[in-house]
């Protein structure tokens, strides 16, 4: 009796050694998880940082930005944060150190602007022009007689009193329009002169609601037109030309400036693919370029 319980125990003490010794079961594998492509994108941007454009209305109105930037942050991982503004409210964000580059079109202001040390260089980018535009019917004659004379043309309105519509905005179109009265000799004063403080795109429509004239740019006329019973009156003047410069703001403005991704932007916008993006841009829409890329 005693060697069968003897042996009954080596027996259950060599199966409990067995039930030790056996694999464990292997939890199965996590499935790698992909990150989706926009949160990469995103933490890229974060890395790289973001920049402030402080740049005209008519670069914004135009839609031209909207075309633009979206590509270059998905080249380089650099989010824009647009203000767009009068280009005389634009260089004095850049001379406040508010903006990391500007892109602005009064080319005078922007040069004195690098000089007093507020850019730390200044590059043409592309160009457009200004139009006089007004209504179809064009009671003056003005597209009949001065189809390619600003200074004839608004002599015209002013001595008729016909309602001009000013942007009013010290923006680079106004200050177009202003050195253009003064290349005619006109001071614009009276009723008939209606300073609207706003954009282009809300003159236009101003405008359009009073069938008066008034200058803008030819982007973003273009790209609002479906919207307005207005006509080109007068264009091709030399005195209607449009220059857009690109400027980073200097750096030593304060901490926050991001001058290596205002330096990426600028040498973006300057280099073949910028510029070709820019040629295109409204071809395809408005049967021509809205604005012309002519990088220096």
């Amino acid at each position: 009796m005693k060697k069968i319980l003897t042996s009954i125990i080596a027996l259950l003490l060599i199966l409990s050694l067995l039930v030790g010794c056996a694999p464990a079961e292997e939890e199965p594998a996590e499935e790698p998880v992909e990150t989706p492509l926009e949160e990469v994108v995103g933490e890229e941007a974060e890395e790289k940082g973001s920049i402030i454009l402080s740049t005209t209305t008519s670069t914004q109105d135009s839609g031209l930005l909207d075309y633009l930037l979206p590509i270059f942050t998905e080249d380089t991982g650099i989010e824009v944060k647009t203000v767009a503004v009068g280009t005389g409210k634009a260089l004095q964000m850049g001379r406040d150190g508010e903006a990391d580059v500007l892109l602005v079109h009064a080319k005078t202001d922007e040069l004195i602007f690098v000089e007093e040390g507020h850019g730390s260089e200044r590059h043409d980018v592309m160009y457009n022009d200004y139009v006089l535009v007004g209504p179809a019917e064009d009671a003056l004659g003005l597209k009949e007689n001065s189809p390619n004379d600003i200074t004839q043309g608004l002599k015209t309105i002013s001595e008729g009193g016909a309602t001009f519509v000013s942007r009013g905005d010290d923006s680079g179109t106004h200050k177009k329009e202003l050195a253009i009265w003064k290349v005619a000799g006109i001071e614009p004063t009276g009723e008939w002169y209606l300073e609207a403080g706003a954009g282009m795109g809300d003159v236009l429509k101003i405008t359009n609601e009073k069938q008066a004239y008034t200058i803008s740019d030819r982007a973003t006329y273009l790209s609002n037109k479906g919207d307005l019973d207005l006509e080109v009156i007068i264009e091709g003047d030399d005195n209607l030309f449009n220059q857009y410069g690109i400027i980073p703001v200097n750096p030593e403005k304060n901490d926050l400036i991001n001058n290596e991704g205002a330096i990426e932007f600028m040498n973006w916008m300057l280099s073949d693919k910028g510029q070709g993006l820019i040629e295109e841009y409204g071809i395809e829409e408005y049967g021509q370029p809205l604005f012309v890329p002519n990088a220096d």
